[in-house]
């Protein structure tokens, strides 16, 4: 990959990671929860939200953890405390799809006036943040998919859902493990490559 392309991509990948990490923040506080504010989270430098183990490994492998919000629904009123924490959980990936399509609207307006780098930076910008989108709805933990299943199953089935949190991670570990096995096991790829590729395609009007 030629450098100014490997660049283009590291930005953009930034800019999804702290446009998610801010919602998460940003979604948790107006819902109740002080911590994001009291921790300086409320702001979209992304050398707040950055977790830089989990990024570079991203970088290089094209997996890991980006960043992080010091989210909690313990920490939210009691009084509707799921939703509030459906709104908090659910912020991150819906904020990631609202800024890829705000991105494919202006690639398709200004696109064929745009520099080599700019225009990766701009698809790049757009995929990743769907792919962000897509991830994130997988109902394994510690992804946001798990968490927003749980904020939504009643109080009896929630429980269960979480009494089997430890075993949803392993299946999401098992799955990242055969996906660098070998590309025919690549299970997780499979389930998130076609609806990015797709979403993505839909906002370029490829």
């Amino acid at each position: 990959m030629p450098v100014e392309v490997f660049i283009a991509f590291l930005v953009a990948l930034t800019l999804g990671m702290t446009v998610h990490e801010f919602a998460h923040n940003y979604g948790a506080y107006i819902m109740g929860d002080p911590t994001p504010k009291y921790n300086g989270r409320l702001t979209l430098n992304p050398l707040v939200h950055i977790y830089w183990p989990g990024w570079l490994m991203f970088a290089v492998v094209g997996f890991g953890v980006l960043g992080t919000a010091p989210i909690s629904p313990e920490r939210l009123p009691a009084e509707n405390r799921r939703w509030r924490w459906l709104v908090a959980v659910g912020a991150g990936p819906v904020s990631n799809l609202l800024l890829a399509i705000v991105l494919g609207i202006i690639m398709r307006i200004v696109g064929s006036n745009l520099s080599f780098t700019f225009l990766n930076m701009m698809y790049f910008a757009i995929y990743i943040n769907v792919l962000l989108f897509v991830f994130n709805l997988l109902p394994l933990f510690p992804i946001d998919g798990w968490q927003i299943v749980y904020a939504l199953l009643p109080p009896d089935l929630a429980y269960v859902w979480k009494r089997y949190q430890q075993e949803s991670s392993y299946v999401l570990l098992g799955l990242i493990i055969l996906g660098f096995i070998s590309p025919q096991l690549n299970i997780l790829g499979f389930l998130i490559s076609g609806p990015t590729d797709a979403i993505t395609r839909a906002l370029l009007g490829l």
